[in-house]
């Protein structure tokens, strides 16, 4: 069995750093690049791109809301849906320009922080960041959450996908993510959360707060980048699955 393993990262600004990317790099399959709205700017977004490159990590778009001071996990409302997807639209191709100078090229985008967890509550706003993903190359993954809007507006436009749970957060019966205001949303005990991935991956279910099993396919698993605990998590999660036969392979031929 094969599954990919994807960090949020190159989410530093200027002078300031946000997490330990070149460590990630060396553990994780897929690496989500911010792109200068929620976090980032043109010099992380070349550096990380071509970091990745040399380690063999695949690189996604990381579009999130024009955010940096609340690193785009703030409800942003008021734009209309094409104004949301010409601001995807823009910070992929910003990418994509970055990754080439680097020698490297996106295969995929990811939706960040309160723009992805609005756009799985909204199917006008999922269906706008699928065209921006469409409409700017038809041949990007776009990795959601499975069972959502996101996933749905994909698959109603044809755009492929690669469904996607966390390591370090709990979900809720609908199979959201828990919000980040209550408490034990975010998971720090590393082999807690690893035992609970391999369980995931093995049963194709994640289990919620309640208890309440969902069935679900699964493409790929993320380590959010900024959690003092990232890597730690990381590597604690690659080592539990590769000790139990599963490969740490990029999703590129994984996406429906």
């Amino acid at each position: 069995m094969n599954i990919d393993l994807n960090c949020d990262m190159g989410e530093g600004f200027g002078p300031w750093p946000m997490g330990d990317d070149e460590a990630m790099l060396d553990i994780v399959s897929s690496a989500n690049i911010a792109c200068g709205y929620h976090a980032g700017d043109p010099s992380i977004m070349f550096r990380t791109a071509e970091m990745a490159k040399q380690k063999g990590v695949a690189i996604g778009a990381h579009p999130g809301f024009n955010d940096l001071h609340g690193f785009g996990r703030r409800v942003i409302r008021g734009d209309s849906p094409a104004e949301i997807e010409r601001m995807v639209a823009y910070q992929i191709g910003a990418m994509q320009a970055l990754a080439a100078l680097a020698g490297h090229k996106v295969t995929y985008v990811k939706a960040h922080g309160s723009l992805n967890n609005m756009a799985n509550e909204d199917m006008d706003l999922a269906l706008a960041i699928a065209r921006a993903i469409k409409g700017v190359d038809a041949s990007l993954v776009n990795v959601c959450m499975p069972g959502l809007l996101m996933e749905k507006a994909s698959e109603q436009i044809g755009v492929k996908v690669a469904r996607e749970i966390f390591a370090d957060r709990t979900y809720e019966d609908d199979g959201t993510l828990t919000s980040r205001k209550k408490p034990g949303a975010v998971l720090h005990d590393a082999e807690f959360a690893a035992e609970r991935i391999l369980r995931a991956v093995q049963d194709k279910a994640i289990t919620t707060v309640s208890g309440k099993r969902i069935p679900l396919e699964i493409d790929t698993i993320c380590v959010h980048g900024d959690e003092p605990s990232a890597v730690a998590m990381a590597r604690t999660v690659r080592a539990k699955l590769e000790a139990n036969g599963i490969t740490i392979a990029p999703f590129a031929k994984a996406g429906s």
